[in-house]
């Protein structure tokens, strides 16, 4: 199977890098020079443009589009109806909005095109070594591209949700959810921080992360981070929000159902760029060791 992929950032070259460990054959282009050129060290086929990705692939064509949700995928998912033919595929693996996922949907019907949200959730590691993966769109793609999603997944880790936008609202939620999950972890720390004890928390973390009720990922991440910067001295405590937690806020207020802890955590967020807290060091650590995430460095 040959994959067009648009995007070859921070998430695309390690799931393109998947992609042919998994022996799919990996069509790709960025706008980066620089990436291109990276890519094609490590054995991607590269072109110059979108519309040569297109020109290089059997039919029905699957492109998969890797690039940052609002004006980037706006950009891709626009030149696409131009390039493709009725029966083709579009995969959109950023965390686009789920309401813009329904207005793409729609677009490329009209146009006889099948389109697929995937929400795609592990960070960069897990785009490499093996993803997490929440497919919505009619069912027939999703079969078509069914042993993608398999392949470059962890085992047990991808899953076909439902009607188009559901992967990307499922994406959303557990967004959401993961905004209060980093809250609490680095409250946590934030006492801990600020007690009379002299504590380690590289070793508190670790040992949080063996046989304890909130042992997670982000708990060995946590670890991480205090095992490059003990006290985390080097970066600011500022928080950033790419949109997935506020988007999650916003439905659940449509929807009527209370949040109380994902609005708090994206509050705080807001409050980190006015403070700088040892919280938001925390946080900003973890954003920064599972997605790459840019921190702020202290001065």
């Amino acid at each position: 199977m040959t994959i067009g992929l648009i995007g070859l950032g921070k998430m695309g070259f390690p799931l393109a890098q998947n992609m042919l460990r998994n022996k799919f054959t990996v069509v790709a282009f960025d706008i980066d020079d620089a990436n291109r050129k990276k890519s094609a060290d490590a054995g991607i086929v590269t072109t110059s443009s979108i519309q040569a990705v297109a020109m290089h692939l059997p039919s029905p064509r699957i492109v998969w589009s890797m690039v940052p949700a609002g004006l980037a995928t706006e950009s891709v998912l626009a030149q696409l109806p131009d390039l493709l033919s009725p029966g083709d595929i579009v995969i959109d693996g950023g965390n686009s909005n789920y309401k813009d996922t329904l207005r793409h949907y729609a677009m490329f019907k009209e146009h006889g095109i099948r389109f697929l949200d995937c929400g795609t959730s592990g960070g960069t590691s897990g785009a490499l070594n093996g993803a997490c993966t929440m497919i919505g769109g009619d069912k027939d793609a999703y079969e078509v591209c069914k042993p993608l999603f398999d392949a470059i997944s962890i085992e047990n880790g991808s899953l076909y949700v439902g009607a188009a936008g559901s992967g990307h609202f499922t994406k959303m939620v557990h967004n959401g959810i993961e905004y209060g999950m980093m809250q609490s972890i680095a409250e946590g720390f934030e006492v801990l921080n600020k007690s009379q004890f002299d504590v380690d928390f590289e070793a508190i973390a670790k040992v949080w992360n063996h046989g304890s009720v909130v042992r997670s990922w982000l708990m060995e991440l946590t670890q991480n981070a205090f095992s490059k910067d003990p006290k985390l001295a080097s970066i600011k405590g500022i928080m950033h929000a790419s949109g997935e937690g506020k988007w999650t806020i916003e439905t659940a207020l449509d929807l009527g159902v209370p949040t109380p802890v994902i609005a708090l955590s994206l509050l705080m967020r807001f409050r980190s760029q006015e403070e700088d807290t040892f919280g938001g060091k925390v946080v900003a650590a973890l954003r920064n060791e599972f997605g790459g995430h840019a921190v702020e460095r202290a001065g």
